[in-house]
């Protein structure tokens, strides 16, 4: 994990003698190392307030993607690219550890896209996203976004934490990680808007009962708006595809455009 959100803050090791005067208490450190994450967290939350202003001065609504590896972020945003890429413009940021093979499938697609690369972070921030964006809008049709999604890095614990200035947070479960992840990762549900039950093709061969994840993640946010479907054979998906004109309908209502 990564520093920046407090993953490794106590992994030092507590072997040492402790005989000799260190000329501070642990209380102290403690005290230091809340007093950092507390500045972190709020130039965090200043930059994503500046990065929602500036994607309403330019009429663009902001999803954020977050799940664990492999649960078919990318396949849905192919998906969704080839199914309604024609009714309004998409840019992607993609969010990975290292590569950039995420970014080359979406750029296949034929929409802007930047591949943020946070080697080793295990979240994107919102100053990447604030450098990420001006970067995509230098892109070819990047300056005539409607929609702008924003693929995280793999993980359900960090991204959960940080806000991106988007509009609405998506988290995604696929059938093969079984149900338990609401109760499991509780942030990760709390902190987000729209819950998406993927690779529901696989639910045959997989012990994934969807009532039972759906009663647990609206348990812990009863304002989750729930959708299962098959990205890949294309079952169940139009909701997600009306759920995308709606966002992006009522922001060109909103900006007048």
């Amino acid at each position: 994990m990564c520093d920046a959100c407090g993953c490794s803050t106590h992994t030092h090791d507590h072997s040492h003698d402790h005989s000799h005067d260190h000329g501070h208490s642990h209380s102290d450190q403690d005290s230091l190392i809340v007093d950092i994450n507390k500045s972190l967290f709020a130039a965090n939350d200043a930059m994503a307030r500046s990065n929602r202003e500036h994607f309403e001065a330019d009429g663009i609504v902001t999803i954020n993607l977050i799940s664990s590896p492999g649960s078919g972020k990318t396949t849905l945003l192919e998906h969704t690219i080839e199914k309604i890429g024609k009714e309004f413009n998409i840019g992607v940021i993609e969010g990975d550890i290292e590569t950039e093979r995420d970014a080359e499938r979406i750029r296949a697609k034929g929409v802007p896209v930047i591949q943020l690369t946070t080697g080793g972070a295990c979240h994107l921030d919102a100053s990447m996203i604030h450098k990420g964006f001006h970067q995509l809008q230098k892109e070819p049709g990047g300056d005539a976004i409607d929609l702008l999604v924003i693929e995280n890095v793999g993980n359900l614990v960090c991204p959960s934490t940080f806000d991106l200035g988007e509009h609405q947070r998506i988290v995604l479960v696929s059938v093969p990680e079984g149900p338990d992840k609401p109760a499991k990762y509780p942030k990760a549900f709390t902190s987000s808007d729209v819950f998406l039950i993927t690779k529901t093709d696989l639910l045959p061969y997989f012990d994934f009962p969807i009532p039972e994840a759906t009663k647990e993640a609206l348990g812990l946010n009863p304002k989750l708006t729930v959708m299962d479907f098959s990205s890949t054979t294309g079952e169940g998906f139009e909701p997600w595809l009306d759920y995308l004109r709606d966002l992006v309908n009522n922001r060109k209502k909103a900006s007048g455009s």
